[in-house]
């Protein structure tokens, strides 16, 4: 059992409150998912410029490999986490030089928007670490893990992120998933860990890689994941909610003018303004549906 939310900003007054709004939906969620949390918040973007989610342990010198990297970069440090911004052209680069000079570093995500975090611990704990209530920005999600089927690690955290600009958070157990590594591996496609949800983000990046939109790499889904899921999906224009054709995994949604909302059950979304006057449903099986800012 996990906790999974998301918000899609729809009126851009309300997204300096993005943040805020995440992390209290994130909080509700806790006795969903007490071992870990973590989160992925889509926010400004610098022209010609790439962000770098970095995770180390502890205490690390993220100054001190920002110096070994030289270049323009820039280095934002939030705890355990780092975020690196840095020239497009300069990415692989930038990618290949950190395997070499800091192998106990970790690329957790990278784009134009995304930043991603995500630690073991209380929900409220992870969001207060790294300061989620103070971020912006236009949409996110977020989740809160039970570990059933492996040990409580910052690596088995969510979201998982396989592509640029994308993650994924996922409620459920996919029964196929080894088959489907199989092949996402022959296609070219890294994932890091042996978990079931990388596979399910590493199987969308992978569709959208060959030319589908957001919402048709969900459907496409549909006949090639098997088990019992829902996803919420981030891309760096798109938000997209997706439950298996059974649906046994508790879901709800909620729409205003300002924003929409997803929660694993409707008390994540009771603290959210306007919430009394919002359309309220229950997403339905086997249909994805998707946001995206370039269609508003």
């Amino acid at each position: 059992m996990c906790g999974i939310v998301g918000l899609f900003i729809k009126d851009k007054a309300l997204e300096p409150k993005l943040g805020e709004m995440l992390s209290q939906m994130l909080e509700v969620m806790t006795d969903r998912g007490p071992d870990s949390a973590g989160f992925a918040v889509y926010g400004a973007s610098e022209p010609g410029r790439v962000k770098l989610t970095l995770r180390a342990s502890e205490g690390y010198d993220f100054a001190g490999l920002k110096d070994k990297l030289g270049g323009s970069s820039t280095l934002i440090e939030r705890e355990t986490h780092a975020v690196l911004s840095v020239p497009e052209a300069e990415v692989d680069a930038v990618k290949t030089r950190i395997a070499e000079v800091a192998p106990e570093v970790t690329v957790v995500g990278s784009g134009a928007r995304m930043e991603l975090y995500k630690e073991v611990g209380l929900p409220r704990d992870v969001a207060g670490r790294f300061k989620l209530s103070e971020m912006s920005g236009s949409h996110g999600i977020g989740h809160t893990r039970m570990a059933t089927e492996s040990a409580v690690t910052t690596n088995g955290a969510h979201p998982f992120s396989t592509g640029d600009d994308q993650c994924l958070v996922h409620n459920g157990s996919l029964s196929n998933h080894r088959g489907v590594r199989r092949e996402l591996e022959r296609q070219g496609v890294s994932l890091k860990t042996d978990n079931d949800s990388e596979v399910a983000a590493g199987y969308l990046t992978w569709r959208m890689n060959e030319g589908r939109s957001l919402g048709e790499a969900l459907e496409d889904s549909l006949g090639d994941l098997d088990g019992f899921y829902t996803f919420v999906v981030g891309t760096e224009s798109g938000f997209g909610v997706l439950r298996d054709p059974i649906a046994c995994k508790p879901a709800v949604m909620a729409e205003t003018d300002q924003y929409v909302a997803f929660g694993s059950e409707y008390r994540a979304l009771a603290g959210l303004p306007g919430i009394e006057n919002a359309r309220v449903w229950e997403p339905e099986p086997a249909k994805a549906y998707f946001w995206d800012r370039k269609a508003a």
